[in-house]
């Protein structure tokens, strides 16, 4: 009878993770299909022929919680999109990868000094992320270049909470028992991963 219980338990459990599953991707092929996937690298350093500044940058930068980060910049269509990553480097080696993942979206064209100077701008924007943190890819403030203080809101990157991502592995070892730790950690990547 004991058994018959735990195994009701797993399936009601396994049950509703699928269910989240299926809500997440729908949401996520939502997002997917809202959005523009006509991603352009932009150029190396220097102009475009239309005159307009390269929107292609990156850089790096540590946080408090002994991460590494990198950022590097992309057009999609008339958006410039900021992606950010950041890997726990004792994690990896001992085994698991903790990092995070999240995409900032603006329109600096309309920004006066990144026009000007697209050099200034990005080192501004690199300093502007170092300052977060811990906080990189939960801070839903917008991230703004000094230089862009006077330009419209949409020059500012603003954090896409559709993008983030994170490696679950603190939370399941946390919620679940030591040796179902992996089996949970594995699920919570589903729930996040871009396959779904």
């Amino acid at each position: 009878m004991l058994l018959l219980n735990t195994s009701a338990a797993w399936l009601l459990l396994l049950a509703f993770l699928g269910q989240q599953l299926s809500l997440s991707c729908g949401a996520r092929d939502k997002h997917r299909a809202a959005e523009d996937h006509s991603v352009t690298p932009a150029p190396g350093r220097g102009q475009r022929s239309a005159g307009k500044p390269a929107a292609s940058a990156r850089g790096k930068f540590s946080i408090a919680d002994k991460m590494r980060c990198t950022w590097s910049s992309a057009s999609v269509g008339d958006t410039v999109r900021l992606s950010v990553k950041c890997v726990e480097r004792e994690a990896r080696v001992t085994g698991g990868v903790n990092e995070l993942l999240c995409h900032y979206d603006a329109k600096p064209q309309s920004c006066p000094g990144y026009l000007s100077d697209n050099k200034g701008f990005w080192k501004q924007v690199g300093r502007a992320l170092k300052r977060r943190k811990g906080h990189v890819c939960e801070d839903e403030r917008t991230l703004k270049a000094g230089m862009c203080k006077r330009a419209p809101l949409d020059a500012s990157f603003k954090l896409d909470t559709l993008s983030f991502s994170a490696n679950h592995r603190e939370t399941a070892e946390e919620y679940c028992s030591g040796s179902w730790a992996g089996v949970c950690n594995f699920l919570m990547s589903i729930l996040q991963s871009d396959d779904c």
